[in-house]
């Protein structure tokens, strides 16, 4: 079994990782970690300095490698096989991209179970990958829910 699992290097990426590896571990899954980086390279604007823009945008990526490599190592040392990736581009359609060429089984994302206002104007990247994927999604909740969520 192949299963990509998506993070966005937030408190809630352990909570998604650790379902991940509950599922990939008896099943002797490889796991791949992806992380979309943001902003897409090509749709940087660099004005006031461009050089010190272009070093803290580097910084930026160098961190999120160095947390994906971590995570992937977490799992590792747990008997999963894994490896981290480090992406860009469009977050849903970069998504299914990957899982597409990695002929994944399983697509594991988070819900941050934010309100509807949110969602209407700023859409779920969990919702789309729903409606858009060829292969099953399994979406882990990350978010605490009280009972005036029932």
């Amino acid at each position: 079994m192949k299963i990509l699992v998506t993070v966005d290097l937030s408190e809630s990426t352990p909570i998604v990782v650790k379902k991940a590896e509950e599922i990939a571990y008896p099943l002797s899954a490889k796991v791949w970690i992806l992380h979309n980086a943001e902003p897409e390279p090509d749709a940087l604007e660099f004005r006031a300095d461009p050089q010190a823009a272009r070093e803290a945008l580097a910084e930026k990526f160098h961190d999120e490698h160095r947390q994906l490599q971590k995570i992937a190592q977490g799992l590792r040392k747990a008997g999963v096989e894994a490896t981290a990736l480090l992406v860009h581009g469009a977050r849903v359609d970069t998504i299914l991209k990957e899982a597409s060429d990695l002929d994944v089984d399983l697509i594991v994302v988070g819900s941050h179970g934010r309100n509807a206002m949110y969602q209407l104007l700023m859409g779920s990247v969990s919702g789309e990958i729903l409606r858009k994927s060829r292969c099953p999604i399994l979406v882990v909740p990350t978010h605490q829910r009280s009972d005036e969520d029932d």
